[in-house]
């Protein structure tokens, strides 16, 4: 019976390989790592590749399409992992792009009706065909009447019936050919390609509950709420569920149509500096960003703000992520390249035996010709890109949230140039930058993290009284435990229970003594 269960998973890769030594993404393969087994079978698929198959990484893309969803989201999911993959796949797979047809209307009817527990009529006046189809949802256009009485436009996005199922099944392939590299290719195993699975399916899972997705937007409208010129649409909770998200339906011009929006009198210049400029802001002020900003998820408005939508991929920056990316990118702008080496030495991204002054010298390499061009040849994201290379040289542990923000600033950064060929990253990136040093590593931002750090100074004071009882209540028990069934001698039980009372005192005059420093620091 075991057997029977692994047959599906075996058809499945079966297929997967056909279509893969078709497109001619077997080129790919490097066989001197890989068993004796599997460069036989790379050398069969390699006599079925197509006469007109592109290189390898060209040949992945088009299989991944050609295979379908999962294998799309596999695709971009990669995209997203340079280090897993390389950075010149990795490019080809960031042009992959959901094309399914919409599933039929009644279906949709009927998950939104089974989503939000009653007849479709009584949520909406009227419901429309989907507008836009994708692997795991589509979206469609309705009517509602909102609390005041007033009719308005809403876009309800429905996941796909089915797509969770489907998306289990791939997954348990994936799965497969995961845990088969990571046993019988030692190279591999660095590339850590079962969690490299985990992580895509979590991605998925993520992406599978509108919820989560309601909530990205809710969180970023909440950060963003003081920023002109930016905005997105506001979720209508009443209407969402775990497979149905509902929200303002956005009037505007794509990003991507330049004859409309200089038509409807909008500077595309200017657009193209605030779409950089607010990327920055989303990472380094507040951590946590839209991460699949590509033209078609971006619009403008008739008062010219910029309006996000679809947010399935968010990413997120802690604090000493945000002052790494703001501290390396000033050093770049300055050319400080012995500050941007400590940088990575303090947030502990490169080992600390390695020499801090030979990293400085890899980083002017990269840094140096970027002051010989002109404003509209120097490439921000190139040169995150040539910055995480040579940062493999010396050992610097892979960041996956730092690649996707590297990924997703390649995206901004060429629709950002789509808007102003001679756009100059830097110039427009150092306000920005400017601004979180300013706020962050000035007065303000020290007295702050002086005040946070003060209250986990306190809470932990707190906590004291709580472990000193325990260490109490241990030398009690252990007098017991050792009277009961030990044969210590008495001046050892003695010894023993003096010992673990020492240290209560200890304990206890330490306790006071934070306490007394606490109350100082806080009078002060």
């Amino acid at each position: 019976m075991p057997a029977l269960g692994l047959l599906p998973n075996f058809f499945r890769l079966a297929r997967a390989g056909v279509v893969m030594a078709r497109e001619g993404a077997l080129r790919l393969a490097d066989p001197i790592e890989l068993p004796s087994s599997v460069r036989a079978l790379i050398r069969l698929g390699r006599l079925i590749e197509r006469r007109s198959a592109g290189d390898g990484a060209e040949g992945l893309a088009r299989a991944f399409e050609r295979l379908g969803p999962s294998y799309v989201k596999l695709g971009q999911f990669l995209a997203t992992r340079p280090d897993v993959v390389g950075f010149d796949v990795a490019k080809d797979l960031e042009e992959l792009h959901d094309r399914v047809p919409p599933f039929p209307q009644e279906e949709a009817e009927r998950t939104v009706a089974e989503a939000l527990g009653g007849a479709l009529e009584s949520r909406f006046l009227s419901f429309g065909p989907a507008v836009a189809a994708a692997s795991i949802a589509q979206v469609h256009r309705a009517r509602i009447r909102d609390v005041d009485g007033f009719e308005r436009d809403v876009a309800v996005k429905v996941l796909r019936p089915g797509v969770t199922q489907r998306f289990a099944k791939d997954l348990r392939a994936f799965y497969a050919v995961a845990r088969f590299f990571e046993r019988r290719v030692p190279k591999a195993r660095r590339l850590k390609p079962v969690e490299v699975v985990e992580t895509l399916a979590r991605s998925v899972a993520i992406e599978m509950d509108l919820r989560l997705e309601a909530a990205a937007l809710s969180e970023i409208a909440e950060n963003t709420a003081a920023d002109p010129g930016f905005r997105v649409p506001s979720v209508d909770w009443e209407r969402t569920a775990r497979a149905v998200m509902t929200l303002d339906w956005v009037e505007g011009v794509k990003l991507s149509d330049h004859a409309a929006l200089a038509a409807a009198g909008h500077d595309l210049p200017a657009l193209g500096r605030h779409l950089m400029q607010t990327f920055l802001r989303h990472a380094m002020r507040d951590g946590f960003f839209h991460a699949d900003m590509h033209p078609g998820n971006l619009f403008v408005d008739a008062g010219g703000s910029i309006v996000a939508v679809d947010f399935g991929i968010t990413g997120r920056l802690g604090p000493k992520e945000r002052r790494f990316l703001a501290e390396i990118l000033h050093g770049f702008i300055v050319r400080d390249y012995r500050r941007i080496a400590e940088v990575h030495f303090e947030a502990g991204y490169v080992p600390p035996e390695e020499s801090i002054d030979e990293f400085a010298r890899a980083l002017r390499a990269i840094g140096e010709p970027i002051h010989s061009r002109t404003a509209d040849q120097i490439s921000m994201a190139k040169l995150l890109t040539l910055l995480f290379e040579v940062t493999e040289l010396f050992r610097m542990q892979t960041r996956p949230e730092l690649l996707m923000l590297q990924k997703t600033m390649v995206v901004v950064e060429g629709v950002a140039r789509s808007l102003d060929p001679k756009l100059d990253m830097w110039r427009t990136a150092e306000p920005v930058v400017r601004e979180w040093l300013e706020r962050n590593l000035g007065p303000i931002g020290i007295g702050e993290t002086a005040g946070v750090e003060l209250r986990k100074l306190a809470l932990g004071v707190s906590r004291l009284p709580d472990l000193l009882l325990r260490v109490e209540r241990t030398s009690i028990e252990l007098e017991e435990v050792v009277r009961g069934g030990l044969s210590y001698s008495e001046d050892s039980i003695q010894a023993i229970v003096k010992g673990v009372q020492r240290a209560t005192l200890i304990g206890n005059l330490a306790l006071g003594a934070v306490a007394v420093a606490l109350v100082v620091v806080v009078l002060w």
